[in-house]
């Protein structure tokens, strides 16, 4: 995976939470966290820290609830 792709995928959902890009591009979190930075970095992607909702369906992981927003 290439930066840009990750960007075009961020870009087209407009909101995307780690777990989605991490499930995607078949990459751990913390990979994902790392590539997201740089486009954090330049102001294009911001990160926005979701809440507990109190459901049992994903038990509110973290990777869930870290979402991030193109800025572009």
């Amino acid at each position: 995976m290439i930066l840009s792709e990750l960007r075009d995928y961020i870009r087209d959902r407009r909101r995307v939470t780690l777990t989605d890009m991490s499930a995607r591009f078949d990459r751990d979190p913390d990979a994902i966290r790392g590539m997201v930075a740089r486009w954090v970095a330049k102001g294009k992607v911001a990160k926005i820290e979701g809440t507990r909702c109190g459901k049992t369906c994903c038990g509110c992981a973290p990777p869930a609830l870290e979402i991030y927003e193109w800025r572009g």
